[in-house]
This record gives C-alpha cells, sequence and structure tokens, in this order.
C-alpha cells in the first residue's frame, strides 16, 4: 500500500462483492487477502499515475483502448502503471466500448496480482461508489462504538483495587491480543521483566521479539514494532510503547502488545491504554513519598524507630516485582515497604520530636518561626470508604494544609505546622489537639486522641481540645502541688489503664454511658461495669457532682 493513503476506515472489497444489487464479480488478479478499498476514482485516462493517491478502485470503461486497440503490451503497461500507483484493485464496466473483459487485461492483471473485478452492464459507476463510501461510513461508526465502549472498560479496570492487570486483561479482550508490562531491564532480564501480561502466551521466540523492542524504548523513541510467526505458523505483529513518567529512562516502563491483526480503531484503544497505564505506574513514586510521611509522621509521634524503619529503608530487590508494594499493579500503602532508589527521609536523620523532610521536593517542614508549635490530628472515617489510599491521601493533605498525613486504612494521623485553623474534611471525624512544641507531641497526640473519642460520641464532625484558658482555676493552683494531688487522688488506679481512660471519657462526655461507650468501642455496660469498679477503688460516690469535678481536674492536673 502506498504511504500517501490517509488513516480513513477502508472498506474490505470483499464486502462490495458480496453486495447482489451491484452484481460485481472478481474475474482475475490476487485473492489471497481481503483488498482494503480507500477511494473511488474513475479515470479513463491511458496513464493512470498522476490522478491517484493509493488504495482507490479504479473504475474504467476501457474508453482509453478500444477493442482493436488492446493488444497483450498495452494493457500490461496500463496494470503495471496502476499497481505503481497504488490503486487497490481494478473495476472494469461492461458497455459501452467492451462486451467483455479482456483476456489480456485479465492475464495482466493475474500477472501483477491486482485485483480485477467486473463490473455489470445494469451497475453504475455512481452506484460503487455510493456503496463504498455507505460501507466506509457503517465502518467508521462500528469503530467509534468500540472505541467509545473499550475507553469504559478500560476507565472502569483502572477503577478496579488492582488496576494495572485489570487494563492489561481489557486491552487483550479487545485487541485479541496478549498484553504484557515490562518493568526495567537487569542482570537477569536484559529486556525487561514481565511484570504483568494477560492473554493467550504467544510463542518463546514472540516474546523475546517483543521484549527486545520494549528494551529499544530505553534509548528514546516511544514505540517500537516489528514481526514474528505464530505457532500455527501465522504472522503476529509486535509493538511495544513507552510509558511516561517520573523515572529515568534507566527505570522506564514498556508495554508490549502481541496480536495476529490490527484493526483502525486498535491504535486509538492502545492510546487510551498507555495514559491509563502512564498514570497507575507512575503513582510508585507518590505511594513512596506518601509511605516515608506516614514514618515521619508516626515517629514525630513518638513511635518506635525499629517498628517504622522499614518505611524508609530500601526494599531489598528489584524495584517493580509483582506483588511487592512498588508493583505497579498494587501501589503502596502506608505501613508497607518502599521502591528503592527514591529521595526520601533516612531512618538516622529522623528522630522522634524532631521534625524533618518529608521527602517531597521543595516541601520544607523546619519549625515554624511562631516558637515551633504543632497541632496533632486524629480522625476517623465515618463509613465504608472505597477510595484509592493514596488520592484520599493528597485530598487530606491539602484540605488539612500540611503533607505529614498517615492515613492508616480507616485511621488517620497528621501534623499541622503552627496554630493555623483545621476544618472539617468530608467523611471524616476529627479530633484536633492544642498547638504544643514539638518536644510535646505525645501530650498532643493524646488530646488530639481524646478530642477524636469526644466527637465521635457526640457525632459531630470535628472537636477542638483547646489549651487551658488564661485566668481559669487551673492559673489559681501551684502546677506541681496540682499534679501531686492529682496523681494522689488516682492513685488507686495506678495499673489500670484502662478504668482510668474509661473514667475520663466519661467525665468529659457529663456521665453519658452510651456515648462513653461509643467513643471507646465498648458495650454500654463495659462502662458501668468499669464505672463501678473505677468508684469503689477510689471510695468515692462518683453521683456527686463534687466528686466528679474534683476528679476531672485531677485527671488534668495529673
Amino acid at each position: 500500500m502506498n504511504d500517501r493513503v490517509p488513516p480513513t476506515a477502508p472498506v474490505p472489497l470483499s464486502t462490495l462483492l458480496r453486495q447482489p444489487a451491484l452484481g460485481l464479480r472478481q474475474v482475475a488478479g490476487g485473492r489471497e487477502t481481503d483488498t482494503p478499498v480507500y477511494f473511488v476514482h474513475t479515470s479513463e485516462m491511458e496513464d493512470p499515475v498522476p490522478y491517484l493517491l493509493g488504495g482507490e478502485l479504479l473504475l474504467s470503461a476501457g474508453v482509453h483502448c478500444p477493442e482493436a486497440a488492446g493488444a497483450g503490451t498495452y494493457w500490461d503497461r496500463y496494470v503495471a502503471r496502476t499497481v505503481q500507483a497504488g490503486a487497490a484493485a481494478l473495476g472494469f464496466g461492461i458497455a459501452p466500448v467492451h462486451e467483455t473483459v479482456p483476456r489480456a487485461l485479465a492475464e495482466a492483471c493475474d500477472r501483477h496480482g491486482l485485483p480485477l473485478v467486473e463490473v455489470p452492464r445494469q451497475t453504475t459507476f455512481t452506484a460503487v461508489a455510493s456503496a463504498v463510501w455507505d460501507a466506509m461510513a457503517e465502518r467508521r461508526h462500528h469503530e467509534l462504538r468500540s472505541l467509545t465502549e473499550a475507553q469504559q472498560s478500560l476507565a472502569t479496570a483502572a477503577a478496579r483495587p488492582h488496576p494495572v492487570p485489570a487494563v492489561l486483561r481489557q486491552l487483550g479482550q479487545h485487541l485479541g491480543a496478549w498484553t504484557v508490562l515490562y518493568g526495567p531491564a537487569g542482570p537477569d532480564a536484559p529486556d525487561g521483566a514481565e511484570l504483568a501480561a494477560a492473554g493467550p502466551r504467544p510463542p518463546r521466540e514472540a516474546r523475546k521479539a517483543l521484549g527486545a523492542l520494549a528494551a529499544r524504548l530505553r534509548s528514546g523513541p516511544s514505540s517500537a514494532a516489528g514481526r514474528a510467526t505464530g505457532a500455527a505458523g501465522e504472522e503476529l505483529l509486535l509493538t511495544a510503547y513507552g510509558l511516561g513518567g517520573p523515572a529515568g529512562p534507566e527505570d522506564r516502563l514498556a508495554l508490549g502488545v502481541c496480536a495476529p491483526r490490527r484493526d483502525g480503531a486498535d491504535g486509538a484503544i492502545v492510546g487510551v491504554a498507555v495514559v491509563l497505564l502512564s498514570l497507575l505506574t507512575a503513582r510508585r513514586v507518590v505511594g513512596a513519598e506518601a509511605e516515608r510521611t506516614s514514618a515521619l509522621v508516626r515517629l514525630m509521634l513518638g513511635a518506635e524507630p525499629a517498628r517504622v524503619a522499614g518505611l524508609l529503608s530500601p526494599l531489598a530487590g528489584p524495584p517493580g516485582t509483582p506483588g511487592q508494594p512498588g508493583h505497579p499493579g498494587t501501589p503502596g500503602q502506608p505501613g508497607q515497604s518502599r521502591t528503592p532508589g527514591q529521595p526520601g527521609t533516612s531512618a538516622q536523620s529522623a528522630q522522634p520530636g524532631t521534625p524533618g523532610q518529608p521527602g517531597q521536593p521543595g516541601t520544607s517542614l523546619e519549625p515554624p518561626e511562631d516558637g515551633g508549635l504543632w497541632t496533632v490530628v486524629h480522625g476517623r472515617r465515618r463509613g465504608r470508604g472505597r477510595d484509592d489510599g493514596l488520592l484520599a491521601t493528597a485530598a487530606l493533605a491539602a484540605g488539612l494544609g500540611t503533607p505529614l498525613v498517615d492515613l492508616d486504612g480507616d485511621a488517620l494521623s497528621a501534623l499541622v505546622p503552627g496554630e493555623g485553623e483545621v476544618r472539617a474534611q468530608p467523611g471524616w471525624t476529627l479530633g484536633v489537639g492544642a498547638p504544643v512544641p514539638a518536644a510535646d507531641l505525645t501530650r498532643g497526640a493524646a488530646d488530639a486522641a481524646r478530642a477524636l473519642r469526644r466527637a465521635v460520641a457526640e457525632r459531630v464532625p470535628l472537636v477542638r481540645d483547646g489549651p487551658a484558658r488564661a485566668g481559669g482555676v487551673g492559673s489559681l493552683v501551684d502546677p506541681a502541688e496540682a499534679g501531686a494531688h492529682g496523681r494522689a487522688l488516682l492513685a488507686p488506679l495506678e495499673g489500670a489503664p484502662a478504668l482510668l481512660e474509661t473514667l475520663r471519657v466519661w467525665l468529659s462526655l457529663h456521665g453519658s454511658w452510651d456515648r462513653t461507650a461509643v467513643a471507646l468501642e465498648v458495650h454500654r455496660n463495659t462502662v458501668r461495669q468499669r464505672i463501678a469498679r473505677a468508684g469503689a477503688l477510689l471510695d468515692v460516690d462518683l453521683g456527686d457532682a463534687d466528686v466528679r469535678m474534683e476528679l476531672w481536674f485531677a485527671l488534668k492536673w495529673a
């Protein structure tokens, strides 16, 4: 086919031959393949080359060659020039000049492999052209519908829990192809590791050739194509596409497609898949930074370094290995190991209570100039969330005004620099502690946890645990004496943290059994039993308001 043929939807010549109203019949020329027809052109010129673009069904009644001049040399030269011009087929009209297809013309078409179609007397050339345009419009409509369906199914697959394998499966089903995602090359896989694949596997030689095409993409080109032979001897079309994203050439991923055929809409369908896979695999780096940020939040809130070191240390083995957090089909979540080679905070540099870098370029989390205060936020998801962990983390970071967000399932912890206002977030119940210095983050976390329990119990989206008001009762008592008094009063509950916490929550909720049970996530009878036990150990009447007030101050002072 001529390179000048535009990318329009062609009509197979067999489609025209099967239409009874036209009565067309192929009488000579190549019959092995279904010849695509892109245009219809009528010409009676002796030399058709200057008037053809390529891909045409050339229609002629032989007016340029009367029956007497129809020697074999003339028709051989005419067919040779028609083939040179890139015509798809020749349609020869019976009458008014020729009663039958000239024998020399048929022989010339056989020699040059040009399909020769007899157009009967009753069929006009206009009717043939109209049939081609109608079939082309119908085929184009079918391709657009197929493309729309493919886009919808690929987008749906990209939203599933394991999106990369799902997208590969959908792409393979639409193309009738074997699809594979290649990872970076390595000593054990010089052409790249197969991270995920879908569809019937082609022969080993075809897979090896496709892997080699994918390896070529690391040197710069965005795609590469080739051919291979299938198990049954059929020809296979091989294509590799580079996936965009932040990774360098040495870490570039590639999509490989091995298909027995290629339709008009297939290129657009593959284009959609390439965009989706580029977005999905680029999230490996985003997941890496989210995990390091989670580790930093946990360290600053007092977690033992050994328990979060896995989030900061490089993962042994090649990046992107299936089943590992860095694998594109399973983006990393907070609490999992990380993909190596990404910038971030080391376990040695991030110490409890010391602000560090979250691993995101351009973001500084040095203590603010207003005294180095931090606001701790704890949260609990309302209902059953199904959103993507990375997208949810990004949304919360934007809503809370800080990149230091640790999202672990339905639980949230965040550190907001300074004393900025923390606003309620859709789908979350939040408890906000009072701003504290970095050295007192553990106390701030405890305040935020208490505020969260109150918010859950009271069924409100956000509760703030503010600092003691200046000039309050607490300012009239020496802090050291108040602390000693509180510890002495609560000494009978020492060694019983459940009783102490239940008493604290129960008093903060004005003695409500139901709301205390909701806040502590226990049965209301458990709350009653714990409060009764605490009252017995303290040897006080918890029904007395003065006693409850004194215990509340003791809990705050202690």
